[in-house]
Order: C-alpha cells, then structure tokens, then sequence
C-alpha cells in the first residue's frame, strides 16, 4: 500500500488492487499506536464494526466503486454523519447522535469513503486551539508541548501522524489553513459556494466553509473533486463540477511571468520575525520558478471589524438558540464562547448592516488588486505553534492582542474577501516547528490557486518532512 499518496492509495482501492480490510486494519493499527498520545480522533468505530463495512466494501463491483472507494475517514466533529455524535467539542451535545448525512458528508459517502469516527476540535469551533471540556487537547505531533491548532486541529494531527491519507475540515477565521500550517500538511478554504451549505445564513455574512485537507496539495485536489460542486439548495453556489479541479494536478504549472504579490505583514500586522523569513524564502522559491515576485497587498483596512461583527452576529442566533434548548448551556461553555456570543447579542441592526456595506467595499478594493496579480503570498499563521497550556495568543512581538480572535487576523480579513486561500507546508522555525504559506488566489479562482500551491509544493517538498510521533516512525 502507498499510504504516502492517497491518490495512489484511493486508486488502487477503487480497482482491486489492494483490499479495503487491509486498509482498514493498517488504519486502526496506526489509530492504536499514536491516538493515544495525540487525541486527534475521537467517537472511534469498534475496530470490528470498522472491518465488516470493509468488508462489504470489497464486494462491491469494481465498476461500481467511486473515487474514495473504501477509504476510511473520520469527520471533523462539526460534520452531521448519520450514525455519529455531532459534538462541537460541547459537553451538552454528547450524545446529540445524527439520524442522516449532511450534503457535505453524503457526498464523501457517495464517493465510497468508510466514516469510522471524528476529528476533535474546539468547543463550538471558535478559536485556533483544539481543546474542549468534552475529548480534551489535541497535541502537536512536532512537538508534544505545543498546539496544533483549530479549528480543524484533529484533522490536521491525523494526517501529519500518518492515521488519516485524508481529512475535512471548516474554515470560518483560519480554520483550515491554521491547523495545516501548524502541523505541516495542506488546507484548503475554498470560495464561498463550492461546496454544499448545510449551515443556515445562505445570502448574509457568509464566513464558514468546509473544505478539504490533505498531506499533499495532489491529495487535497482529489478530495476537493469530491466535495465541490453545485448545491441547488445554496443560492451563492458556484456552477464548475468538482472534476475540473483535478486539472490542478498534472503537470505542475509554468509559473514563468506569474505576477506573484508578497507581504510578510499584510500591511503592518505584528507577525513573528522567523515567520516572517520563512514567507520571504517561500517568495524566493516563486522567484526561483520564473515569478515576479513584487511585495504588495490589498487594502484590508476595516476588515478585521467586518469579521468580528459578522462572526458575532452568527453565534448570537446559537446561544439564543441553546438558551431554548438547553437552559444552563452557559455553565458548560468557555468563557471566550460566551464573550463572542454576547458581543453578538449586543449588536444592532446598523451595526450588521454597516458590517456588510464595508465588506461589500473591501472587496471591491481587492477585485482591484488581483487586475494586478496572480496570487498573493501571506503567513498562514502569525506566530509558530505555541505553548498546548495557553489558551489563546496573547501578544506578538510585544504587541498585545485585544481578543482572543486577533492573532488569526491574517487568516480573518482573508476570510471577509471571500478569495480561496490554502496553507501549504513552508518550512520550519530553528525549533523544528512547521510553518505554512497561505497563498490567496482571485475571486472564484480556486482552479490557479491550486496550479500555484502544487507547483511550490512541487519545489520545495516541505511535506517530506515527518514529525516526532507517526504512526510510521
């Protein structure tokens, strides 16, 4: 079996070549082996439940398997999967047991992948930290003393472990690109309606999106054939079959005259000075490729309030929701969940209005800059993974944060743009720390974005890089 590439893996599954029972042992046999120190997987399938639904997998028809045929895989927490609970990483729903699929999962289902359990994440999703009251904390396999971020933390420990070939995950302020930058693998939050909305707010402050994560920017293209797509429940759904993305793949693009846009601050954000340096080496390599490379960034002034105003506006419909649901839901929830929520409750219609005309002016500003450039090259995270003790970031370079959400402003104001952005490995700190390049492509430009992420990753090979703990080491 070639676990290193799960497109090879997926592959030889889909045409008989290798056995879904012999995945699926290898599969719990490294679960067994690394789970335990990490807590990346959670709601774990008994291994004999696992085996005998693959088993009935390998009866299926060859010509009748799909392109994740037999792959087991285990949702991020956040994922309704028929069977599973659905978590958030709150005590309250523990046992809040899902009757059906999502539209996101079915479609990995559809395709033929075994759901065998979840990934954990913080509680609620909010905060670049896996850890809940519920699983507990997700440590970084580089470095066990560290975080490995989140919101899609397990996720991204599973595979930099060597559990999981592939992974989904969401992204609202980071969530996909922080975790991969932290744990050396690829995140990828696509434009705003490529995949299936299964979250409410279908037109107004749409932030979140699922997405797919991977080892490897091959691997992630192939899960994001899957998921992608149009969804005729989701009025801002994008019409290009998830297929055509797989054009990302082969060969690697030419990037000979790319217009490449830099900045190691977008525009003046205190970022760790040996992040700093590894964003500018990964302009090198765009350079090296035939690029020009030019340090420049769009206008994201105002965005940062956008985000924070949207954000809270969501999660206050959730605690009004909870205070129905779940009267005393507020003695289980963090303190940083309940601070978001009541911002949220505090706001006035003006507010939120206001918050949608300037994210409506920023992206015009933004739809300027890319007449001008490519992509644009940025750190996925501001600082390197940091203390698994500390909850949140509370200052960079000395500057201190106001909230727990401004460290990820990087990540954020990225978000209100609605621009696809992937963290792919970069390189590492003098510790031996992963960082990740988030590279932003132009409105709806997702197919380029990945042309431009799989040529660097091609160049660089960063993924190569295995952490302390595998399940292979």
């Amino acid at each position: 079996m070639n676990w290193d590439s799960a497109l090879t893996l997926c592959r030889d599954l889909q045409r008989g070549s290798v056995s879904a029972v012999e995945v699926m042992a290898e599969t719990y046999r490294r679960i067994d082996s690394v789970n335990g120190k990490l807590n990346a997987l959670v709601n774990l399938l008994e291994v004999e439940e696992a085996m005998a639904l693959a088993e009935a997998a390998d009866r299926v028809p060859v010509a009748e398997r799909g392109p994740l045929h037999g792959l087991p895989m285990a949702n991020k927490d956040a994922v309704q999967v028929a069977g599973f609970p659905t978590t958030w990483g709150f005590v309250p729903w523990a046992d809040n047991v899902a009757s059906e699929d999502d539209a996101f999962a079915a479609r990995m289902r559809a395709a033929g992948a075994i759901f065998i359990g979840r990934t954990n994440m913080p509680e609620f999703g909010l905060g670049s930290h896996t850890f809940n009251a519920l699983f507990g904390t997700t440590l970084n396999p580089y470095a066990l003393d560290k975080t490995a971020g989140g919101s899609s933390g397990g996720a991204a420990v599973a595979l930099a472990s060597d559990m999981l070939a592939l992974a989904d995950g969401s992204d609202m302020g980071g969530s996909l690109r922080n975790p991969a930058s932290f744990c050396n693998v690829v995140g990828f939050r696509p434009s705003v309606g490529r995949m299936p909305n299964s979250r409410g707010f279908g037109w107004f402050g749409r932030l979140a999106t699922t997405g797919p994560m991977a080892r490897t920017v091959a691997d992630t293209t192939l899960l994001f054939s899957v998921q992608a797509g149009p969804d005729p429940y989701d009025p801002l759904t994008l019409p290009e079959s998830g297929e055509v993305f797989l054009d990302a793949l082969t060969p690697p693009a030419d990037l000979k005259d790319w217009r490449v846009a830099l900045s190691v601050d977008l525009n003046g954000l205190p970022v760790d000075p040996e992040v700093q340096g590894i964003v500018r080496s990964c302009a090198d390599t765009f350079a090296d490729l035939g690029a020009r490379v030019a340090e420049a960034a769009p206008d994201l002034s105002g965005a940062m309030d956008v985000f924070q105003v949207q954000r809270a506006a969501g999660l206050a419909t959730l605690s009004q929701s909870l205070d129905h649901t779940h009267p005393g839901w507020r003695e289980h929830a963090k303190d940083t969940a309940l601070w978001n929520m009541d911002q949220g409750l505090a706001l006035s219609a003006d507010d939120i209005l206001r918050s949608e005309l300037m994210r409506t002016q920023i992206y015009a500003r933004v739809v300027d800059f890319f007449t001008e450039h490519d992509v644009l090259l940025l750190p996925a995270a501001q600082v390197p993974p940091f203390d698994a003790t500390l909850d949140w970031v509370r200052e960079i370079n000395g500057t201190a944060m106001a909230t727990y959400i401004d460290w990820m402003t990087v990540c954020c104001a990225v978000t209100v743009t609605g621009c696809p952005a992937i963290s792919v490995p970069g390189g590492f700190t003098k510790d031996g720390l992963p960082v990740g390049l988030q590279i932003v492509g132009k409105p709806r430009g997702d197919l380029t974005l990945l042309k431009a992420a799989h040529a660097f990753e091609q160049a660089t090979r960063h993924y190569l890089s295995k952490p302390e703990i595998s399940a292979t080491s």
